[in-house]
């Protein structure tokens, strides 16, 4: 059975387009629903820009998907129909009804409410796909979740605020280089896919948005040394004025009590200075390689790893 003649019978409604506000709006009321500023819903009511995330994301029957935020089911019948084992996780409980409703009879179909950022961590399978129009007030701490604790399939893709996607991209030097840059590239390997104007949106956005793809690096800072070294990124990027031996004093005096500054100040030197730098350094001058060969050129022998 299509997604329509489900939608008919489950709701009592004939019919719902997802490329039309009208009719989404229509939809909305009859059925006692409302779109929530906070939960930063916007419905995406393009078709081509569906069916290009689609095909990034490259999925094929069998795989293990995860859709974050399914809203209306828009995305969520297409992946379905290739046959992959769908896990959607949805926060509003007006939209999981719906999605239970709709979909309770696929059998490659499961649904998890409340905060993803709260729930994935339990699921017992990991993805080998994750994607979804992530709300913009979360989506650097949902995609951070995902690769500090581990959970980094082959693909995903997210669609987000452009803004974002550049510094998500940024390079050493430029204006939108930050931890948050260094922290993806450490990870994985991230490009812009597509830009999606406000337009193409439901209600429509401010800004516009980028359809961006992470793939795990060949070789990735290791999981049992991201979390410490996320911190160290964080501190170095605590002022973009500050040289690297003032950003992360307040670092080195948590990771090493017993050290003081001088002491520090030399161990950084040499550190740098193997690394073809000066002790003058800005944090966003170097790139994540440089960065890390440094964190461990700094951190203290036989300090264990933190998860």
């Amino acid at each position: 059975m299509n997604f329509q003649k489900r939608l008919v019978i489950y709701m009592g409604y004939n019919e719902l387009n997802y490329d039309s506000p009208a009719s989404i709006r229509a939809f909305l009321e009859n059925n006692n629903l409302a779109m929530s500023r906070r939960f930063g819903q916007n419905f995406l009511v393009d078709r081509q820009a569906r069916e290009r995330i689609i095909r990034a994301l490259e999925v094929e029957a069998g795989m293990r998907v995860w859709e974050i935020g399914p809203g209306l089911g828009a995305m969520t019948e297409l992946i379905l129909e290739k046959g992959a084992l769908l896990t959607a996780f949805e926060i509003d409980y007006g939209f999981v009804r719906l999605l239970e409703g709709l979909f309770s009879s696929c059998d490659n179909f499961s649904i998890v409410k409340g905060d993803m950022l709260k729930t994935w961590r339990i699921q017992a399978d990991r993805p080998d796909r994750v994607f979804g129009n992530l709300p913009y007030n979360v989506a650097f701490d949902i995609i951070m979740d995902l690769l500090k604790h581990g959970c980094v399939p082959p693909r995903m893709v997210f669609t987000l605020q452009r803004e974002a996607a550049r510094r998500m991209t940024a390079r050493p030097g430029s204006k939108d280089y930050a931890a948050f840059s260094v922290l993806c590239a450490s990870v994985c390997d991230v490009r812009i896919l597509f830009d999606i104007g406000a337009s193409a949106f439901w209600p429509q956005p401010r800004v516009t948005s980028s359809v961006i793809q992470l793939v795990p690096k060949k070789e990735p800072v290791p999981f049992e040394q991201r979390k410490d070294f996320f911190d160290f990124v964080r501190e170095a990027f605590s002022s973009r004025r500050k040289t690297m031996r003032n950003a992360l004093y307040l670092w080195a005096r948590a990771t090493f009590p017993s050290l003081d500054e001088g002491e520090f100040g030399g161990r950084l030197q040499e550190s740098l200075k193997s690394i073809g730098f000066g002790a003058d350094i800005r944090a966003e001058v170097l790139n994540p390689e440089e960065l890390f060969v440094l964190y461990r050129a700094l951190m203290p022998p036989g300090r264990p790893d933190r998860h």
